[in-house]
């Protein structure tokens, strides 16, 4: 309660919202660590391993020329029910989750350093360079476009009020499926919906029921059906063009589900398990992204044969020891440390300081890397911010 006399003063963002946005990004203050918002770690997690499920092939054909191409898959081929359920389902997860973090990581810094959008600058420019590298090893690398799609639209669109950011988000996606192979547009799109809706504060509730993701699963299941359908015969037709509008609207709404789908499961006594299996890959997403290009070049090698002509069993074989690998090097780590080795360069190049990496023992003070709120009044009302 406020002192006798005094005026309580309102944040601006609910406690319970406030509390669980500066705890996904901030440092932890006590010995046994803030507690994330494990959703967003244990989503992250299983979109990666099905990114890495689908890029198998792509990234073994690195340095290789196609002969042939291959004929159009049909019902009973592995490959259709890969372009069914996997390709394209679980990018957009990765992007929408980054608009998410950005945002989070933008209400951390506020009212914490002077300048936040400084800090998110040099955050967005070394995923550049981090993409770039990565870019000379495989050409399929995304997290340059992130970076450049950061710069040009996520950046800029935290001045926007957060119902522009909300319409700016939704034209953006109906655009890049009405013109089809338009990645770019697409990744905007997410960035900014995973932006909208944390703004919104709809991210910080998301785990307070399990009726709203049912509801909304139910509705991305049943609306992703007729275009799956239509995937298939497109491909047993070779109709590329409606293949590829199926394939991206119904990979939009398939990857809704799979996201309501967890966080219905995650309401279930099959949340520890689901934590153990995704959260520590999650984690550790930009470590084990990067690393499971080498990983997977290495096996190909061992294996032999093209790779586009491997079935999807082989695809499965080599996807499945590399996640087990990281999930080995993943939970391990993270017994001893904070975050990954790049995550923490990651974080050190964000807040321009050296972050405590290993975890604290017990009953030693940790320290943070963020530097103390700013003192005084604070400023002017966030308008942009939360409107």
């Amino acid at each position: 309660m406020p002192a006798a006399g005094g005026v309580r003063r309102m944040n601006p963002m609910s406690h319970h919202d406030s509390r669980l946005t500066l705890e996904a990004e901030r440092p932890p203050t006590r010995p046994e660590g803030r507690q994330r918002i494990a959703a967003l770690d244990v989503i992250r997690g299983f979109a990666l391993c099905g990114i890495l499920l689908a890029n198998v092939q792509p990234i073994a054909n690195v340095g290789r020329v196609v002969v042939e191409a291959r004929p159009p898959a049909g019902l009973d081929d592995g490959h259709a029910w890969m372009g069914l359920l996997v390709e394209q389902r679980f990018f957009p997860i990765f992007a929408f989750l980054f608009g998410i973090g950005f945002s989070l990581l933008l209400a951390s810094a506020e009212g914490r350093v002077a300048r936040p959008r400084v800090l998110l600058l040099r955050r967005l420019l070394l995923l550049l360079a981090i993409g770039v590298a990565h870019l000379l090893l495989w050409q399929g690398d995304i997290l340059h476009a992130y970076a450049i799609v950061g710069l040009l639209i996520l950046l800029p669109s935290t001045w926007l009020p957060r119902w522009t950011v909300a319409i700016l988000g939704t034209l953006l996606i109906v655009t890049a499926l009405i013109i089809g192979d338009s990645h770019f547009v697409l990744i905007a799109g997410l960035f900014l919906a995973g932006s909208a809706l944390t703004r919104y504060g709809v991210i910080g509730r998301m785990g307070q029921s399990a009726t709203v993701p049912a509801v909304l699963g139910l509705v991305f299941a049943v609306a992703a059906a007729p275009f799956l359908w239509s995937q298939t015969k497109s491909l047993s037709s070779d109709q590329d063009s409606d293949a590829s509008l199926s394939m991206s609207l119904g990979g939009l709404l398939l990857a809704g589900a799979y996201v309501c789908a967890l966080l219905v499961l995650l309401r279930t006594p099959l949340r520890p398990a689901l934590r153990t299996v995704f959260a520590p890959l999650g984690r550790m997403a930009l470590t084990n992204y990067l690393t499971a290009t080498i990983l997977v070049l290495v096996a190909a090698r061992l294996v032999g044969g093209r790779p586009e002509d491997w079935p999807v069993t082989t695809a499965l074989l080599i996807a499945g020891p590399v996640l087990v690998v990281q999930w080995l090097w993943s939970t391990l780590w993270l017994t001893r440390y904070r975050s990954g080795p790049l995550e923490w360069l990651w974080r050190w190049a964000t807040w321009a300081r050296r972050p405590p990496l290993r975890v604290a023992a017990r009953g030693e003070r940790p320290t943070s890397v963020s530097p103390p709120r700013r003192p005084g009044p604070p400023g002017p009302p966030r308008d942009s911010w939360r409107t």
